[in-house]
């Protein structure tokens, strides 16, 4: 899939749109959901411009996810939700309803979720 420049995340890294920032390093950047499905609900995306997960191809990409990952551990510890639990989930595509095209990982937590989640 083609990157977007102009989707919102990519806004969002050009400094175009403001967030409320809860993490940063070099590779990726979190922010609180704007429109949140859980008490915490938190996004990282990284900066390299990446449309999906499924795009991931090149040794490259095997940097930006284990930062994206870390980022996950490190933002629970820092928000204070690591003990109590929380989801972490990527929508990958039209169909998992993925509805913008730069690799995003949400962070949910401060709730009870189900199995299955659909």
């Amino acid at each position: 899939m083609n990157y977007d420049p102009s989707n919102i995340f990519a806004k969002v890294l050009r400094g175009e749109i403001p967030v409320t920032t809860v993490y940063e390093n070099d590779f990726v950047l979190g922010f609180r959901d704007i429109a949140p499905q859980a008490p915490a609900h938190i996004l990282l995306i990284p900066k390299a411009p990446l449309p999906c997960l499924a795009d991931a191809s090149n040794p490259d990409h095997a940097a930006v996810l284990g930062q994206l990952m870390l980022a996950v551990g490190e933002v629970a510890r820092q928000q204070g939700f690591a003990e109590d639990g929380f989801r972490v989930v990527i929508n990958n595509g039209a169909r998992a309803n993925q509805t913008v095209f730069h690799l995003h990982v949400h962070i949910l937590a401060g709730r009870d979720f189900d199995w299955p989640p659909g």
